[in-house]
């Protein structure tokens, strides 16, 4: 039995040539920016926050802020309590489901009223 194998021309196949980074490599250019080589011997920066803070022109809204948290908080139990009763509401109707298909009759819960 012959193996297939796709056809291809030999205009598809290319060898790149493997260049070690021992040099420091040239500025690139692209497009309208300008990448900068990496320094290998440069000093290493703090491994801190301190780099990505910004000064801030307002005071930071503590109250705000919690408020933020808390209608985040409510959502989110409000979106796992939905979760949960859609869970047991399917579970519930493919119970009753696969009674039917038995050819059950008895499969309807009745509820009485308690007295």
């Amino acid at each position: 039995m012959k193996s297939q194998r796709p056809i291809t021309s030999d205009g598809e196949h290319r060898v790149l040539q493997f260049r070690p980074r021992t040099t420091p490599s040239p500025v690139v250019h692209r497009g309208s920016g300008v990448v900068q080589p990496l320094h290998v011997h440069a000093a290493p920066e703090p491994l801190d926050l301190s780099r990505y803070e910004q000064p801030r022109d307002q005071p930071d809204d503590f109250r705000h802020r919690m408020l933020a948290n808390i209608a985040a908080l409510a959502f989110t139990i409000a979106l796992t309590a939905i979760g949960i009763w859609l869970a047991v509401s399917i579970a519930d109707l493919r119970r009753t489901q696969d009674c039917v298909m038995m050819g059950r009759r008895d499969c309807v819960k009745i509820t009485t009223p308690h007295i």
